[in-house]
C-alpha cells in the first residue's frame, strides 16, 4: 500500500449513538476503497454533556473544552481499534479527517460549531489531523452543509438520475441529475427526534429497526403540524440544519397542543412518517418524483422507514452497500476523502449546493 494513499475518516452525527472510524485507500483521482471500520459507542455521560451543549447554559465554555477533549481520546480510541483492525502501522497513514461533533449550527448568522480538539487527536496517535471542514464555506457565503454531495458525486454518479439520501440525525439528499448536475440539502428531522423519543418513553437509545413505531398508529393531524409549524421546510434550497431548530422543546410544544391520551408508540410512528414524507415532499418539490433512492446513515437500517419510503414513492429505495459502500460507514469515508482533497489542494464544496460564492479549499491541518 502506498503511504500517501491511505487516509481515516472519522464521523460522529447528531443522533449521538457514538464513532465511526474508516480505514480507505484513496487512489490519485480520488476514487476510495475501503480497507477496515472501527465503532466506538458513546457512554451516557458524553452523549449527555454534548446534549447540554446544544443549548445556553452555565459555564459552557469549560464543559465545551472538556467534551472536546474526551471526544479526542474516543477518537483516539477507535483509530487505535482501527489499525489493529486492519494491521497497519501509524506511520502508514497519511492523514486523518475528522469532523468533531456538531452543537449549533447558524450559518445565517455566519457561524457552525464543532467541538472537538484535533491538537490532541494528533498527539495521541501520532497523525496528521484534519478538520475544521465547514468553517471555509460559512466564510465564503455559503450554508457550511451539507458538505458530502461533492464526495456522493465522485463516487455514486450513474446511469439516470440517482438520489443519495443520508438519514443520520438530520437527513439531507444529494440529487446526482444525469446531466451531470449536482444538488443538495437538508430535509429535516431524521434519527434524532425519534431516538430521543425512543429512549424517554423505552430507556433504549433507538428504536431497533423501527419496530416500536411500526407498532403504533400515525396521528394524521400531529403530522400535519409537524410538518406545518416549521417554516423551514418550505424554504427552498440551499439550506440546513440542526438540533438547533429540530429538538425535544420543539416536539414538546407542538405535542402539548394535543391530547395527554395520545400514545407514545403513536408519536414514533409519526415521527417515521415526518423523516419519509419531508424527504419525499423536498425531493419533489426539486423536480425528482419516484427516485432511484440509495440511502445512507443509521436510518437505513430502520426498516419501518425504508419500508414507508417505498410506499410513499421511492419504490426501489436501497442502502448504498449495493454501490460498494455500507450503509452505516458512507459519512466516515466521506471524511476521509475531504482530507484527501485538502492534501491535494482541491476544493472540495459544491456552491451550487451550500450557496458559497465559489469553490473552497476545506479543512485545516494540525501535524502530527
Amino acid at each position: 500500500m502506498q503511504p500517501d494513499s491511505l487516509y481515516i475518516g472519522i464521523m460522529s452525527g447528531t443522533s449521538l449513538d457514538g464513532v465511526d472510524a474508516v480505514l480507505c485507500r484513496i487512489s490519485d483521482d480520488g476514487k476510495p476503497s475501503f480497507v477496515a471500520r472501527h465503532h466506538e459507542p458513546f457512554g451516557p455521560a458524553i452523549r449527555q454533556q454534548i446534549l447540554d451543549l446544544n443549548t445556553s447554559l452555565h459555564d459552557e465554555l469549560h464543559l465545551a473544552a472538556l467534551t472536546a477533549n474526551t471526544l479526542a481520546k474516543t477518537y483516539a480510541t477507535c483509530v487505535s481499534g482501527l489499525l489493529q483492525n486492519s494491521n497497519v502501522n501509524v506511520d502508514k497513514v497519511r492523514a486523518i479527517g475528522v469532523h468533531g461533533q456538531t452543537v449549533r449550527h447558524q450559518p445565517a448568522l455566519g457561524y457552525t460549531i464543532q467541538i472537538n480538539s484535533p491538537a490532541l487527536l494528533a498527539e495521541l496517535t501520532g497523525i496528521d489531523v484534519i478538520g475544521d471542514f465547514r468553517s471555509r464555506d460559512i466564510a465564503a457565503g455559503g450554508q457550511g452543509a451539507p458538505l458530502v454531495p461533492a464526495f456522493h458525486a465522485e463516487v455514486f454518479k450513474g446511469p439516470g438520475t440517482r438520489v443519495i439520501l443520508n438519514l443520520g440525525g438530520i437527513a439531507n439528499v444529494t440529487i446526482l441529475r444525469e446531466s451531470g448536475e449536482v444538488v443538495g440539502f437538508d430535509t429535516g428531522p431524521a434519527n434524532m427526534l425519534m431516538d430521543a423519543w425512543c429512549e424517554r418513553h423505552t430507556g433504549l437509545p433507538f428504536d431497533e429497526d423501527g419496530k416500536w413505531g411500526a407498532s403504533g398508529q400515525v396521528n394524521l393531524p400531529l403530522l400535519e403540524k409537524l410538518l406545518t409549524s416549521q417554516p423551514w421546510f418550505d424554504q427552498p434550497a440551499p439550506k440546513s440544519t440542526g438540533r438547533d431548530m429540530f429538538n425535544m422543546p420543539w416536539l414538546e410544544s407542538i405535542l402539548s397542543q394535543f391530547p395527554d391520551t395520545l400514545l407514545p408508540a403513536d408519536v414514533q410512528a409519526t415521527l417515521q412518517h415526518l423523516t419519509a414524507l419531508s424527504v419525499l415532499t423536498a425531493l419533489e418539490r426539486a423536480g425528482v418524483s419516484s427516485p432511484d433512492l440509495f440511502v445512507c446513515g443509521g436510518g437505513a437500517r430502520n426498516s419501518a422507514v425504508m419500508q414507508l419510503l417505498r410506499e410513499l414513492g421511492a419504490t426501489s429505495a436501497k442502502a448504498t452497500d449495493v454501490l460498494g459502500i455500507p450503509a452505516q460507514d458512507v459519512e466516515a469515508v466521506a471524511f476521509a476523502w475531504l482530507a484527501w482533497a485538502f492534501v491535494q489542494r482541491r476544493p472540495a464544496n459544491l456552491p451550487q449546493v451550500t450557496g458559497a460564492r465559489a469553490e473552497r479549499i476545506l479543512g485545516a491541518l494540525w501535524p502530527a
